[in-house]
């Protein structure tokens, strides 16, 4: 295992990155590594709607990998950092990237266009009760011609009743223009750092 085992850091700082040539003799595994770990961190919530649930390791990949492909040295980690560390889950909460994947640039266009204003109807059911998702204030989610951004930040807050145990869904509810995405079950990892919740 090459990522980092750090359930419990909620910051990354300039120490946590490996230098671009140690990093690319083991870029290879590290890569699929990140790829196995975020395939059991995602939720489909539709034919094209995708939750993918951040930690610590997902987006010390994130940011090692952009460092490594572009190359801009201490500014741009200070940017990454910057960018991405709020990403990060501060205790009693699950943040998701949920990103509306279309490969047809008009059929996308067309569709977030339908889809403005979903970043406040976002939800995640855990043990029957229902938490509202909390959208990046800090960026635009939804233009003022009301297309939706595809790609949106949302942070799910959870106190020790909501982190009670059973069966998980996400999806948006009821999103302003009639358009509505079907909820599917969460996968064994979501499920565990829910329940991990509870202790906080």
């Amino acid at each position: 295992m090459n990522l980092p085992l750090t359930r419990d850091r909620r910051q990354l700082t300039p120490a946590d990155f490996l230098p671009l040539e140690e990093y690319a003799r083991t870029r290879p595994e590290r890569r699929r590594e990140l790829t196995e770990l975020k395939k059991h961190r995602q939720l489909e919530v539709g034919p094209f709607a995708t939750f993918y649930f951040e930690n610590f390791a997902t987006m010390w990949g994130q940011v090692q990998e952009m460092l490594y492909i572009e190359k801009g040295g201490e500014a741009q980690l200070a940017d990454e950092l910057a960018a991405y560390n709020p990403l990060i889950p501060q205790g009693s909460e699950l943040v998701a990237t949920v990103m509306f994947e279309i490969d047809d640039p008009d059929r996308r266009a067309r569709m977030l266009m339908r889809l403005g204003g979903i970043e406040d109807c976002t939800f995640i059911e855990a043990g029957g009760k229902r938490i509202r998702g909390e959208p990046d204030p800090t960026r635009e989610n939804t233009s003022p011609e009301g297309k939706a951004s595809a790609v949106q930040f949302i942070r799910f807050g959870f106190t020790r009743e909501r982190a009670h145990g059973g069966a998980v869904r996400a999806g948006p509810v009821r999103p302003r223009r009639g358009f509505r995405l079907d909820t599917l079950r969460g996968k064994r990892p979501i499920t565990d750092e829910i329940a991990s919740l509870r202790s906080q």
